[in-house]
């Protein structure tokens, strides 16, 4: 369904004179990326400025929140090996640019959706492809960054919607199903929802935050 609405997007987008094909096709040779190789400094103001907020940041809105789209999925992974072998990897390749290997909350939602195989066993193909065409767009940066402003934004935001429509739909579902956690379900999805952010923190956190508080209250006036 999506790439169906991605192409009659695009006509229709064609045919409202919407499409801005002029920086793409100018591009020419610097469709490609050209790798520059940066000599790495340690900075005592990063660690605390950038490395910091950006391991919080991480870990609230992409491992946790990853954690809990796979175990909606029906695949209960061993949180700590698998947030170690995050952070190892990162680790190793933060000096070629991959500073924040995570769960990734999003993909890994459209990644273990039905819609990428039937069977749960075989989804593994979907990352695994999703890894490839990464590779790809990662070389072509320049035609991806002229291709995507070449869009509208309401066609770029309809069709990213519309890739997560399932996954938000099978969450909401499995999140629901028990009488006794709608509440606190329904609390961290709104809050989620929002989009608000305390000590820049993004509402993923906070989300789980106010169901786990509210699961917590609710459990304890029993």
């Amino acid at each position: 369904a999506v790439p169906g609405v991605l192409l009659a997007g695009v006509a229709v987008a064609a045919l409202q004179g919407r499409l801005v094909l002029g920086p793409l096709l100018d591009l020419g040779a610097g469709a490609w990326a050209t790798p520059v190789f940066v000599l790495p400094q340690f900075s005592l103001g990063s660690v605390v400025g950038v490395a910091l907020p950006l391991f919080i940041v991480t870990m609230a809105s992409q491992n946790l929140p990853g954690v809990a789209a796979q175990r909606a999925a029906g695949f209960n992974i061993p949180v700590s090996p698998v947030t170690t072998a995050t952070g190892l990897v990162t680790l190793v390749l933060a000096p070629f640019g991959a500073f924040a290997i995570n769960l990734a909350a999003i993909t890994a939602a459209i990644c273990m959706s039905p819609e990428a195989h039937p069977g749960p066993a075989k989804r593994y193909t979907a990352p695994v492809v999703a890894g490839i065409f990464y590779t790809v767009l990662g070389l072509a940066g320049g035609a991806v960054v002229a291709l995507l402003a070449a869009f509208p934004k309401e066609l770029v935001a309809t069709v990213a919607g519309l890739a997560l429509l399932g996954s938000i739909a099978g969450g909401l579902a499995q999140a629901l199903a028990e009488p006794r956690h709608r509440d606190a379900a329904a609390l961290t999805f709104l809050v989620t929802l929002s989009g608000i952010s305390v000590a820049g923190i993004g509402a993923a956190f906070w989300g789980v935050v106010a169901g786990s508080v509210t699961l917590a209250v609710q459990n304890w006036k029993k």
